[in-house]
Formats: structure tokens, C-alpha cells, sequence
């Protein structure tokens, strides 16, 4: 199989390097300085064992490579807020022996939240999601830093929004190759919502810094906590934390690397490089969203959303809200939800 990762930045610079050491073939898309730079120097992986460069072809979009093969993998690896305009570009694309990839190929989406299968499955027939969990920067074009060892990640994997089948066992055990454990699970999305109810912490380090004192892991608790009351209220199942832990182990430990520069989640690196948009709508605005259809309030989620919207809209550093600040947002966020719940109806 060739797999063409669109969107090779963090995660998908990472996977795709990954694969083509290994051997496999892997078309890379991308825009901007970023392309530029892998086309003309290569992708350069920062990994524990080195700087690898893999020379592999670049494209902007499908009419750049052509013809699809049956044999193509379609990764998906944008933000979620740029996966229509992505699913837009590739669902028509010609496929040899007739038809378009949206009726044809496997589309695979190794991406943060729960929103992008769904999206997909609105145009391609054979969607796959998968639970990344993939410690990886991307903040130099050209450039992606992966730091886990003795595996760069855990791909859990599944046909959306259920079951399994020989095309993910193929690609699961292509991943298994290359650096990662890519579990075949029937029940894909409930490792995707457990996955989310931690990612709700990526717009508090965005906007106020690394999770790393009492105060803020005691801020990021009450987030997370209003996330899984939703959930729970929404009868949605997610692993729970044994189940998580048993599955990584010490799989993933992560170590310096020289010459990559130490920063933080997606989120963080979104406003570092300046990007002017992020992922929260699809993290704490899927709890938002979840909140309003099943009647429970999510005052913290909705301030980290607009608080994060607000930093990559007007390009704000990273990291630059301080802490207590936050926390005197949330507590006001909090309390004025209390008190309009005992708020008599005029």
C-alpha cells in the first residue's frame, strides 16, 4: 500500500517518516514554508536515535499526484477545523479503474477529538479513526520531533464508527513496523472520547502554560471532571483510566533530543507558530456542544474555548495568561452558572 499523509506536521510528519523507514511508500502533502522546505530538504525527524531525513515527494493536493492507485491510504492528519476543506480536495479525486477515493480508498484519521470520522463519513465510504497517542512537535518547517522510546506511539485503530476488517489489520500491522503499537479495536471511539477527556487540557496550556503545579493540575481536574459528567450524561462510553494505563505501560517514554526545542501540546504549538486558528472548538467545544444537547452546564470548557479562539485570533504568546488570572475566570465562570440555576423563571 502507498500511504499519502495529508497534513504532515506533527503527527503526520512523524507517521510518515516512520513508514517510509520501514519501507513503505509515503507521499507527503503539505502547504506553505513547510512544504517548501520538504521538498527541498527532506523530512528531518528528530527521533531518539537521531535526525533522520527522508527524501519523499511533496504534493499541495491530489491534482498534483494524479490518478490515485487502488492501493492508496488516505491519512488525514490536519486539524479538525481544516478537515472539510481537506476531505473536499481528496473525495473527488480520480482513482484508476474507475470511481473517486470517497467511494474507494480507506480514509484514515489520526487526529485529536471525535468530530473529523464523522465529517468523513459524510463523503467517503471505508473511514478509519484511530486514538493517537503521539508525543510530537512540529514548530520549524521541514522539521517534526517525535521523543518517545522504545515505541514513538500508540495508534489504537478501527473502521468508524465500528468494527474492524482486514484493510485495518493491513495498516495496523504496516504501523507495528515502524515504530508503533497499532491495537485493531472494535469499539475505536471509545478510546477517542477517553483520549479527548484529556485533551480538554491543551487549551489551558495554550493560553496559561504547562500543567506542571498543584494549582493548575487542580484546575485541569475540574475541566476534565465537567467533561466526563457530559459524557457520562450522553451515555457515550470511554476507557477508563486502568484501561488506559495498562495499555501504555512504559511504551512511550519520552527523552530529550538534541536540537529539538522543548514545547507543548498541539494546541501550544498551534499559537507558537502563529497559525491564527486552533483546535478547541473540537476539544472543549465538543463538550460545549455535548453540554447544550443534554442540559449540563460546561462554564470552564466554554471559557477555555473562547479564551483560546481569542489567543489565536489576535496571535497572543503562548502560555501568556497567568494562572491565577485563569483560575479567577473560572472560579467566576462557575459561579455565576450556579447562580443562574437558582435563579427563579420570570
Amino acid at each position: 500500500m502507498r500511504y499519502i499523509i495529508i497534513g504532515a506536521g506533527a503527527i503526520g510528519g512523524t507517521v510518515g517518516g516512520r513508514l517510509a523507514e520501514s519501507g513503505q511508500e509515503v507521499v507527503l502533502v503539505a502547504r506553505g514554508a513547510h512544504r517548501t522546505a520538504l521538498a527541498e530538504g527532506g523530512l528531518r525527524l528528530r527521533v531518539p536515535e537521531g535526525e533522520l531525513t527522508h527524501r519523499l515527494p511533496v504534493v499541495a493536493g491530489p491534482d498534483e499526484l494524479g490518478t490515485l492507485r487502488a492501493d492508496d491510504v488516505l491519512v488525514l492528519a490536519v486539524k479538525t477545523q481544516d478537515s472539510e476543506a481537506a476531505l473536499q480536495a481528496w473525495g473527488p479525486a480520480p482513482v484508476a479503474g474507475g470511481g473517486a477515493a470517497a467511494e474507494r480508498l480507506p480514509l484514515v484519521c489520526a487526529q485529536n477529538g471525535v468530530e473529523s470520522p464523522r465529517l468523513a463519513l459524510r463523503r467517503f465510504r471505508h473511514v478509519y479513526a484511530v486514538c493517537v497517542w503521539l508525543p510530537s512537535t512540529h514548530m520549524e518547517p521541514g522539521v517534526v520531533s517525535a521523543a518517545g522510546t522504545p515505541l514513538t506511539g500508540i495508534l489504537h485503530l478501527g473502521r468508524y464508527p465500528h468494527g474492524a476488517d482486514d484493510t485495518a489489520r493491513r495498516i495496523a500491522a504496516d504501523l507495528d513496523q515502524a515504530h508503533f503499537e497499532a491495537p485493531v479495536v472494535p469499539d475505536v471511539a471509545r478510546w477517542q472520547y477517553a483520549k479527548l477527556l484529556s485533551n480538554l487540557g491543551n487549551a489551558l496550556e495554550a493560553v496559561s502554560g504547562p500543567v506542571a503545579d498543584p494549582s493548575a493540575e487542580a484546575l485541569f481536574e475540574r475541566i476534565r471532571a465537567e467533561g466526563a459528567a457530559v459524557l457520562d450524561a450522553a451515555g457515550i462510553a470511554y476507557t477508563g483510566a486502568e484501561e488506559q494505563r495498562a495499555a501504555r505501560g512504559d511504551k512511550v517514554t519520552l527523552v530529550p533530543l538534541d536540537g529539538a526545542p522543548r514545547g507543548g501540546g498541539s494546541s501550544w504549538q498551534s499559537l507558537s507558530r502563529g497559525a491564527g486558528s486552533i483546535e478547541a472548538d473540537y476539544l472543549n467545544g465538543e463538550i460545549a456542544l455535548l453540554g447544550r444537547l443534554h442540559g449540563v452546564p460546561t462554564p470552564l470548557n466554554e471559557l477555555l474555548q473562547r479564551l483560546a479562539n481569542d489567543f489565536a485570533r489576535e496571535r497572543k504568546a503562548p502560555g501568556s495568561l497567568p494562572l491565577p488570572e485563569l483560575i479567577r475566570l473560572a472560579d467566576d465562570a462557575a459561579g455565576t452558572v450556579h447562580a443562574d440555576r437558582g435563579r427563579p423563571y420570570a
